[in-house]
């Protein structure tokens, strides 16, 4: 049994115990290290002041480190057990500044600087992943990055006093093929000889009446669920904690039982196999947002725009499928799809694996129907068939970084201009995602018209029960609740015009 978090910062090792075992990574970086590219701002993941560069392998045999950046105000010691942090210092070529880094200074990409380095570190982790592939070439004839690939990277960055301009100007005149990669920066042979040496140690840190546990597998976790279960012990369950940390940063809460997914092996399955003639995607515990958003791109793009949208890339390379759905919130941007498609959530705990409908799975508000000594292992979602025509909406103030005022999912199956089946499903409207089983009965068998979407929009307007919140009215919800039925017939027939063309 280990008793501290092995980390790499830029290349040199540490072994964090005690308060630092417990802390931000953000402020060991800082107070600890002296490290002070790495600005803290907002405290909550959502300014990008903060990124760092996360490099993890990817597997027990992986020969190399995958690096994603990710806001190091929200990720705390105990989450990255095992891993190589670079910050903005660590970027530099020795004396001089990297290509990125010195087209910042010639585009006047910096006024004020505070933000400034969490700018490259986004950028140069776009950078980091192209090197060695086919690249983009500038008016110049320089390898460079898209403005497409620039903006997707620094959606979780906020600029304050400097403008974007000069910014994505830096991001896109620099020489892509004079970047070093952080391979070429860093000897990572040693790294991942002692990450490979550590990996099968479960970790036991205590501090001022607060512990952390790290299980190396799932047996070792469900055992140390039914111990603190068993001793009445209330466990706070974390993997990319993009919410749980923020309660602890912004509200003061400190869990005294933590245990951190970090170095579980097992859960990182993504795997898809025929069952009864339709795709069941298994999604490990584990499996990041981001991961699900690139397996999404060309198989569902509905739900890989859903995934796009939500949060920054920061985010979503720490953020769990798994972990939205414990939360339960009804505002979930996943749970309308997952409803929709009938996906089970399988939790294990003292007795093994048990599977529970996802329409089964919330009591109430923030209610599961999970045992105190049980996690989610994995999740398993049907994927659409091509003969159904699935439509996700997400309704929020911005496209980006918002949180959800409604979100709805709707399928239909049309045989012969009837509605031979069709599944409903709305978030934000009530104490949980509601699946709408009237609604569907009153589609099924119908006429594919515009006449039977708006009956069932005035039928879904009476079912459900929004409130007035921050986000938005009572009335307004109902009105979304609605028309959405509208939009989805109009988008419906669009896309078969267009495939008539």
């Amino acid at each position: 049994m280990r008793d501290y978090i092995l980390l790499y910062v830029n290349g040199r090792e540490h072994k964090l115990r005690g308060a630092q075992a417990f802390a931000p990574i953000s402020d060991f970086l800082r107070l600890d290290l002296a490290l002070c590219g790495t600005k803290v701002v907002c405290a909550e993941g959502d300014c990008g002041a903060c990124s760092v560069m996360l490099g993890r392998p990817q597997s027990a045999t992986a020969d190399r480190l995958t690096y994603v950046p990710v806001n190091s105000c929200i990720q705390f010691a105990y989450q990255l057990d095992r891993a190589h942090i670079v910050t903005v210092e660590g970027l530099k070529l020795g004396a001089a500044l990297n290509p990125l880094q010195q087209s910042m200074v010639d585009c006047n990409g910096a006024q004020c600087g505070y933000c400034t380095p969490g700018f490259v570190v986004a950028l140069c982790g776009a950078a980091n992943q192209l090197c060695g592939k086919q690249k983009e070439v500038n008016k110049a004839g320089k390898a460079c990055l898209s403005e497409k690939q620039v903006k997707d990277a620094l959606t979780g960055n906020l600029c304050r006093c400097t403008g974007y301009e000069g910014i994505i100007k830096a991001g896109m005149d620099f020489d892509l093929s004079a970047f070093k990669s952080f391979a070429e920066l860093y000897d990572e042979k040693p790294i991942l000889e002692s990450l490979r040496q550590h990996a099968k140690e479960p970790v036991t840190i205590e501090w001022e009446g607060r512990s952390v546990f790290l299980p190396a597998d799932l047996e070792s976790a469900v055992q140390f669920l039914g111990d603190k279960a068993g001793a009445q012990k209330k466990v706070t369950i974390v993997s990319g904690g993009t919410d749980v940390s923020v309660v602890i940063n912004k509200r003061g809460v400190t869990p005294a039982v933590t245990m951190s997914l970090c170095n579980m092996a097992g859960l990182d399955d993504l795997s898809e196999k025929e069952v009864d003639g339709r795709r069941i995607l298994t999604v490990g515990a584990r499996v990041t947002l981001a991961q699900l958003e690139h397996y999404f791109k060309d198989r569902v793009p509905q739900f890989h725009y859903v995934l796009w949208v939500y949060g920054s890339p920061q985010i979503r390379q720490a953020g769990t499928l798994a972990g939205n759905i414990g939360n339960g919130s009804p505002i979930a941007d996943s749970l309308p799809f997952l409803f929709a498609m009938g996906a089970d959530v399988e939790v294990t705990g003292p007795d093994g694996p048990r599977r529970i409908p996802i329409q089964s799975f919330y009591k109430g508000y923030k209610t599961l129907a999970m045992e105190p000594a049980e996690m989610i292992s994995r999740v398993f979602i049907p994927l659409p068939k091509s003969d159904e025509i699935l439509r996700l909406y997400k309704i929020s103030k911005r496209q980006h970084l918002d949180i959800s005022s409604f979100t709805a999912a709707i399928v239909v199956r049309v045989k012969h201009d009837k509605i031979a089946y069709a599944r409903v499903v709305l978030g934000g409207v009530g104490p949980v995602v509601l699946r709408l089983t009237e609604v569907e009965e009153f589609l099924q068998g119908k006429v594919n018209k515009l006449e039977t979407f708006k009956g069932a929009g005035r039928m879904a307007r009476k079912i459900i029960e929004p409130i007035d919140d921050v986000r938005g009215s009572r009335e307004y919800r109902l009105q979304l609740a609605e028309n959405i039925f509208q939009r989805f017939f109009y988008e419906m027939h669009e896309s078969k015009e267009k495939a008539l063309v």
